[in-house]
């Protein structure tokens, strides 16, 4: 057949249009104008409300300048106009830089400079970190500071008084800004940056394609719909709230948001406004688990909690299940978007005791409908392990909901896309059913004797201990073996072992030679976003007589 014959086949404005999540946005105010989109304190916006202040935010960055490419950052809570800033910033053809409100000033100076950030959106209660961040800053963004309704009303801002104020920049704004979705799919449309712990951050670009086909995979995944009321636990600066920003609007739900993560708080909205889903890290479950002062009945119909991170805990797992919350496990990282597995139900496991249903739930899954490919390779060989759940290898994905790149930085950025796979450095094993588990960070495995221990077994058994809040291990240098388990642990308030009763218990529930030789006693290091820092356990354990 001539070529010719089939160019009325190529690409055209009628079957080709670039996937944005924008498009959401427009979707739900069409068809949901008067349903509430955002509910904040005593504040409701409905959904003709939300798109309006939108795109009278879009219209006051492109009157700033802000175009194409352009960053525009937001260091702010779980509050509206972070939430807005996700649909405004990109309707300016901007690209959105939510920082972590944890971070110290030098860290956010570092990113306001790399990202050459043009406009600086600021919660008045991370003023005077703003303020200690832009010092020595030669070109300074513009600043805009946005006064929430949740802050105490003993709170001062740091900023002058000549600071543009948020809600009278968006009442000058233009309400009926022309704004239109990208022509390219692969433009930038936000910009995460990984914690740095090792290093200055690394800047993670994601595209208006993949944030759209990851939205769209959360609503088919955790089954998101109109009545869906989404209670925002988990930081929107994370990997754009794993693009749930996104995924709620698309579904027509309703955002309730939440400036602190507090168990008091989150059981009274969640009776208040009928929630039905939240996300987090296990810290999170963690905190609700461990709440002083509990629910009087479990939570009825039950709350959908999506919990990715580490591993959680099975017992945490138990525990928060008979509270009235049904967890499903994800995986993924910041380059992914966030979710790239999840461990998906399966009919059978409803029959299944408390405690082996915790286990099977416990595991990170299989690929989320957006996600492409997924293995587990050796990582000597790069062949594929056996499902056996008990070889170990290196997790690789490919996909389009894998970033763009790492920001100014190719080596990077080809280091990570090695033989057309994105190499997230996690070990995990591939169990009979298709199913991954993960089992370390590659440089989190203890070998001891030349046999792999996982310190996250290690970890789930801490765990169960009665006394125990909170747990973690990390290799200790050993003349014979080279390397044993040190665990690290910090008890519940009002509880007592000692580190004989903690390895007693680990030689009970484990083999031998996994247990820990060593027991510490105390608070963990964390990182901003709330993750046990376990190359500084490595450093203490190292230090260890």
């Amino acid at each position: 057949m001539p070529e010719h014959a089939t160019d009325y086949l190529a690409p055209n404005a009628a079957n080709h249009v670039a996937l944005s999540p924008l498009s959401f946005l427009q979707r739900s105010v069409h068809i949901h104008p008067h349903k509430t989109a955002v509910i904040h304190g005593a504040r409701n916006y409905s959904y003709r409300e939300f798109y309006e202040r939108c795109v009278r935010l879009a219209a006051a960055l492109h009157a700033h300048g802000v175009a194409v490419g352009t960053t525009v950052s937001v260091l702010a809570p779980n509050i509206p106009a972070l939430l807005e800033a996700h649909y405004g910033v990109a309707m300016a053809g901007g690209v959105l830089n939510a920082i972590n409100t944890r971070l110290d000033a030098s860290t956010i100076r570092f990113m306001l400079h790399h990202a050459e950030c043009r406009v600086f959106l600021v919660d008045s209660e991370y003023s005077a970190l703003a303020k200690a961040a832009l010092e020595g800053v030669e070109s300074p963004p513009l600043l805009v500071e946005i006064l929430d309704n949740e802050v105490t009303p003993n709170f001062r801002s740091a900023f002058d008084a000549d600071v543009l104020n948020y809600e009278a920049w968006l009442a000058a704004a233009d309400p009926h800004f022309a704004w239109q979705l990208p022509v390219d799919e692969w433009q930038s449309l936000a910009l995460n940056y990984t914690s740095g712990t090792t290093g200055d951050p690394k800047g993670v670009l994601y595209h208006h394609r993949g944030a759209y086909l990851n939205a769209m995979s959360n609503v088919i995944a955790f089954k998101l719909a109109t009545d869906s009321v989404y209670l925002w636990t988990l930081p929107m600066f994370h990997c754009n709230g794993w693009t749930m920003t996104w995924a709620v609007t698309l579904a027509g739900g309703t955002h309730v948001c939440l400036r602190q993560v507090d168990p008091a708080r989150i059981f009274a909205l969640i009776g208040a406004h009928s929630v039905t889903h939240l996300c987090g890290a296990p810290i999170v479950l963690n905190m609700i688990a461990n709440a002083p002062e509990l629910p009087a009945a479990p939570f009825v119909p039950m709350v959908e909690v999506a919990v990715g991170g580490a591993t959680p805990p099975s017992a945490i797992i138990e525990r928060i299940e008979r509270l009235g919350f049904h967890v499903t496990h994800l995986y993924g990282l910041t380059e992914t978007y966030g979710p790239a597995t999840l461990c998906e139900w399966q009919s059978d496991w409803d029959d299944l005791a408390v405690t082996a249903r915790a286990q099977k739930v416990a595991r990170q899954g299989v690929i989320t409908p957006a996600q492409g490919e997924l293995r587990v390779i050796d990582v000597h060989t790069g062949a594929d392990v056996p499902g056996d759940g008990n070889s170990i290898g290196e997790i690789v994905l490919r996909g389009n909901t894998v970033m763009k790149g790492y920001l100014k930085n190719s080596q990077a950025t080809h280091a990570a896309f090695t033989d057309g796979w994105f190499h997230t450095g996690d070990l995990a094993v591939m169990h009979a059913d298709g199913y991954i588990e993960i089992k370390d960070r590659a440089k989190d495995i203890i070998i001891s004797g030349g046999e792999n221990i996982s310190t996250l077994e290690i970890e789930e058994v801490l765990y169960r201990h009665p006394a125990v809040l909170e747990a973690s291990v990390a290799a200790k240098p050993d003349e014979k073996w080279g390397e044993t388990p040190c665990a690290f642990v910090t008890l519940k308030a009002g509880q007592a072992a000692t580190a004989a009763e903690i390895m007693a218990w680990c030689r009970e529930h484990l083999a031998h030679f996994k247990c820990p030789r060593h027991v510490v006693f105390g608070e963990l290091p964390k990182t901003s976003t709330g993750k046990i820092q376990k190359y500084i356990l490595r450093d203490w354990a190292r230090a260890l007589k």
